[in-house]
C-alpha cells in the first residue's frame, strides 16, 4: 500500500518550549508526554533541519498527540498579517464536552481571538457546532468545536475530561480540486463530507466580512484524527503572505504513518510535488499544493 494509514500526530515549530508547554496544558488540558528530547535524525534529515539544534516536546491530548519543535537557530516569527484566507492558515480543532466551561478555562489564559463575539452556534446548514478560532502564543489558529449530535458527538462520548481530543487539521487551500488531487490521488485519502458555509454566524468565527468558504472533510482509513480543506470562494487571496518551512513558526505539519515512505515518495514525485527522503528510506517530508507540509514515517 503506497497511500498513508492513519494520521500519527501534528507537529508545530514554536519560539519557546516552555511558554508552549504552559499554554497547551493550563489552558486547554494536554498533557507531557516525555521531558524535551532532540528531534530523531531521520525527521530532522527528511524536514531538511540537520543544520539545526532542535528540541522536541511531545504532548497529548486523549488519544491525540502534537509534537512541538523548538529550533536554534530559530526561522521566521509567524506571519501577523495572516488571515482564515490565507494558506498559511492551519488550525488544530479540539473538541469540547462543555463549551461555555472550556471557553472560560481559556479565558483565564492570554490567547489571540479569531472569532469575533466569542464561540458562535453555526446553522444546521453548517452543522449546527459552537466554535470558536484563537491562536496560540506563536499565533498558530486553534479550534474549540462542540459537536450538537450525530456522529461527530457520538465519535467523542466517550472521551473524559473537558477537552476530549484533536478531532482534524484544517488547512486552507487556494485551488481545491488541486488540494483534493494531492490528498486523494497521491495520498490516498477519501473525501467523506462536503459542505459550504456562509452568513454571519461563519462571519463572526472567522473574524472575516462576509465569507463563503467550501468545508471538506478527507479521512485516512483510520479516519480519527482527519484532513479538513478550507476553500475561500469569497474573499480570495490568491497566495500566501510569505513562503515558509519547516524551520519557520508558521509550520504545522501533518505527521502520517505509511508501510513504505519510498514508494509514495515516488508517487509524489509523479505528481509535480517536491519530496524529500532519508537515506534509510523511512522517511520523507513533502509539500502540498499550498506549501503545507506533510511527513511520512514508515510504521511495521
Amino acid at each position: 500500500m503506497t497511500g498513508v494509514l492513519a494520521i500519527l500526530r501534528f507537529d508545530r515549530t514554536v519560539a519557546d518550549l516552555v511558554r508552549t508547554e504552559a499554554f497547551y496544558r493550563d489552558a486547554l488540558g494536554f498533557v507531557r508526554q516525555a521531558p524535551p528530547e532532540p528531534l530523531p535524525p531521520a525527521e530532522a534529515q527528511a524536514l531538511g533541519l540537520s543544520g539545526f539544534d532542535g528540541r522536541r516536546l511531545r504532548m497529548a491530548l486523549g488519544h491525540q498527540q502534537v509534537s512541538f519543535l523548538a529550533l536554534d537557530p530559530p526561522g521566521a516569527p509567524y506571519p501577523t498579517d495572516s488571515d482564515a484566507t490565507d494558506p498559511v492558515f492551519q488550525h488544530l480543532a479540539i473538541p469540547v464536552r462543555d463549551m461555555a466551561k472550556a471557553f472560560a478555562q481559556l479565558s483565564a489564559h492570554h490567547h489571540a481571538p479569531i472569532s469575533q463575539g466569542g464561540p458562535q452556534v453555526l446553522p444546521l446548514s453548517s452543522g449546527g457546532v459552537a466554535a470558536y478560532k484563537f491562536r496560540d502564543p506563536d499565533g498558530h489558529p486553534l479550534e474549540l468545536i462542540h459537536f450538537p449530535g450525530g456522529e461527530p458527538a457520538e465519535r467523542w462520548a466517550g472521551a473524559p475530561g473537558l477537552f476530549l481530543g484533536i478531532d482534524h487539521s484544517a488547512i486552507t487551500v487556494t485551488d481545491l480540486d488541486a488540494a483534493i488531487g494531492f490528498l486523494g490521488g497521491a495520498l490516498g485519502l477519501t473525501v467523506s463530507e462536503r459542505g459550504l458555509n456562509r452568513g454571519p454566524e461563519q462571519a463572526r468565527l472567522d473574524g472575516l466580512a462576509d465569507p463563503v468558504v467550501d468545508v471538506i472533510a478527507m479521512t485516512p482509513p483510520d479516519p480519527a484524527p482527519h484532513v479538513e480543506l478550507l476553500h475561500y470562494r469569497e474573499p480570495q487571496r490568491t497566495q500566501s503572505t510569505r513562503a515558509f518551512g519547516p524551520a519557520d513558526c508558521a509550520s504545522t505539519r501533518f505527521v502520517f504513518a505509511v508501510e513504505d515512505p519510498a514508494a509514495l515518495a515516488e508517487t509524489i514525485a509523479l505528481s509535480g510535488f517536491s519530496v524529500r527522503i532519508t537515506a534509510d528510506e523511512t522517511a520523507c517530508y513533502a509539500s502540498g499544493p499550498d506549501g503545507h507540509g506533510f511527513v511520512f514515517l514508515r510504521q511495521g
